[in-house]
């Protein structure tokens, strides 16, 4: 068994072992947060703290049962047709916690990525739809994200300003999102309105995945403990995580994502137009015609 030292915001030294993951929010997401130094490396804060390492593994067990204990006891909706998010097999995913700081209590941005089957995409969008990258580019491009499945990036449409994807049932996915500037972000990401972290309702204010500067994260399922997640598994909505362990299907077919920048950081500082114009800068330029006083 492993462990790992890291250094806190207040410089003390922080010893953390592999223990179960307990799902726990903080009210204000302003402490430390997680840290990834590997490619593919993602960081989850935890009550201030955050996870700081996620390298999946391609083995994977028998599903594990979801706690189905409380779920609501109301009469059933009726049935809805298209895709949801269901409980996959369990993956090898190991975390580590770091440290990162909000810049505000509130996200830079938040982008919402909404998916369905093919007809049910085709009925979202009619006619007025364009195909689209499978990678796109949100918070003023300090990241691009997407949805890809074992045969690479799903199917992109966008249609009056949202993005659609298309899946097809029974078949996994991951959510893979990469940091294009030049220092760490924070982002919190959800399914079906419900947080990747922990399965439960999704809120800002729980801490999420750290990705340093021009790496990749990507996500495979719910998290279930510090070493593994249940895969995202595309199903029916009657057969999604959200209907058999909340009995709400209100919010399912779509993903979301929040960034957070880090205090005190600017992530725009070496912004590609910021280098542009360094390397526009000419080194026989004309002499100004009035002189500075």
């Amino acid at each position: 068994m492993k462990t790992h030292y890291l250094k806190t915001l207040s410089g003390i030294a922080l010893l953390i072992s592999p223990l179960l993951f307990s799902s726990c929010s903080s009210p204000v997401a302003t402490g430390p947060a997680a840290y990834s130094p590997a490619v593919e490396a993602a960081s989850f804060s935890n009550e201030g703290q955050s996870l700081l390492k996620d390298s999946v593994s391609s083995s994977t067990s028998k599903p594990t049962r979801p706690d189905l204990g409380s779920v609501s006891r109301h009469a059933p909706e009726p049935a809805r047709p298209g895709l949801g998010t269901g409980w996959g097999n369990q993956i090898t995913s190991n975390i580590n916690y770091g440290s990162f700081t909000r810049s505000s209590a509130k996200p830079k941005t938040t982008a919402a990525i909404y998916y369905n089957d093919k007809e049910g995409v085709e009925a979202m969008t009619g006619y007025q739809k364009y195909k689209s990258s499978g990678m796109q580019k949100t918070a003023g491009g300090l990241v691009e994200w997407g949805v890809k499945s074992n045969w690479g990036t799903l199917k992109n449409y966008n249609s009056h300003g949202k993005r659609y994807v298309v899946g097809r049932q029974g078949s996994n996915y991951s959510l893979v999102v990469k940091n294009l500037c030049h220092s760490s972000l924070e982002v919190v990401l959800s399914v079906d309105g419900l947080d990747v972290s922990n399965g439960k309702p999704a809120s800002w204010k729980q801490r999420g995945y750290i990705i340093p500067a021009g790496e990749t994260l990507n996500i495979k399922g719910f998290r279930t403990s510090e070493s593994a997640v249940a895969a995202f598994k595309f199903s029916s909505v009657a057969g999604s995580y959200s209907n058999l362990r909340h009995g709400k299907s209100r919010n399912v077919g779509v993903i979301g994502l929040a960034v957070f920048t880090q205090r005190g950081v600017d992530p725009w500082k070496w912004s590609q137009p910021a280098i542009q114009n360094r390397h526009g800068a000419s080194p026989f330029a004309e002499a100004p015609s009035i002189r500075a006083r």
